[in-house]
């Protein structure tokens, strides 16, 4: 009877690092939008979805990170989560099929694009970040930077 019980823990697996920070993304996604439908305050809303996105772009750079020992460059910038940079530092275990899901970079709630710079000026590996609703540097409330920094 024991050695039958043994067997039975010795082939039980856990979940992998990829697996739950998958899981992570997953539920900070679902966050974002059950938030934003949620909100009666779309300014705050859109804050929160910026912030969001943030995160799962940290974690999708942590796992090309994992992957292949160092960030994406800045001139690869984001895309390099999409499609295997070929220029640069080239990745040699890039992820088939990238590190985001539908393989689509997420414009901020904007409409522009998020911003990354590696190595960053305000984290040591990158810094990430939206200008928020006027598209510049600077500004407060709905039109201030949302950025990996910031809180």
């Amino acid at each position: 009877m024991k050695e039958k019980t043994k067997s039975i823990r010795h082939g039980q697996k856990g979940f992998t690092l990829l697996e739950i920070l998958i899981v992570i993304t997953i539920l900070g996604i679902l966050a974002s939008l059950v938030a934003v439908k949620l909100m009666d305050r779309p300014g705050e809303a859109r804050i929160l979805k910026a912030q969001m996105d943030i995160q799962t772009l940290e974690t999708a750079l942590k796992l090309y990170k994992i992957d292949n020992a160092f960030y994406p460059t800045t001139e690869q910038g984001l895309m390099a989560l999409v499609e295997k940079p070929s220029t640069g530092r080239i990745p040699t275990k890039w992820r088939e099929g990238g590190y985001l899901e539908k393989e689509v970079l997420p414009k901020d709630p904007w409409g522009n694009d998020y911003l990354y710079l590696s190595p960053g000026v305000n984290n040591r590996d990158f810094d990430l970040w939206s200008y928020g609703a006027d598209g510049e540097e600077g500004g407060e409330g709905e039109d201030g930077d949302v950025g990996n920094w910031t809180k």
